[in-house]
């Protein structure tokens, strides 16, 4: 659960390294939330309110943590934006999602596993 809370409380930190960890338990964590509140809104009859609430809440979190994971990898922001390219793109990034990280220091920061 630490690993969602770090990634909430550094929600706008597009510099750094995010380990795998970090970003798959985010991932988890979130999509479970996202369930929930489907769930809610069925039953409330609210017409996906809280969905896209929450969705809004976490935009940015989730997108400076996968910006943090490519930064991990050696690779730059910018290759978030082959997400737009349908399938190729998507999975393009789940291949850079799964990658190992970079066992040394790179110029997005140290190795976040040596602190670990």
């Amino acid at each position: 659960m630490h690993w969602y809370l770090d990634v909430i409380k550094n929600y706008v930190g597009f510099s750094g390294r995010a380990t795998r960890t970090e970003f798959w338990v985010f991932a988890l964590i979130n999509a479970i939330v996202l369930l929930i509140a489907t769930l809610l809104d069925y039953l409330l009859g609210s017409r996906r309110l809280i969905y896209y609430l929450y969705s809004l809440a976490v935009f940015l979190p989730s997108l400076a943590v996968s910006i943090r994971r490519l930064h991990d990898i050696g690779r730059t922001g910018w290759w978030i934006l082959i997400g737009v390219i349908p399938i190729l793109g998507w999975i393009v990034l789940l291949v850079y999602d799964c990658t190992d990280s970079q066992d040394k220091e790179n110029v997005y920061g140290p190795y976040p596993k040596a602190s670990l």
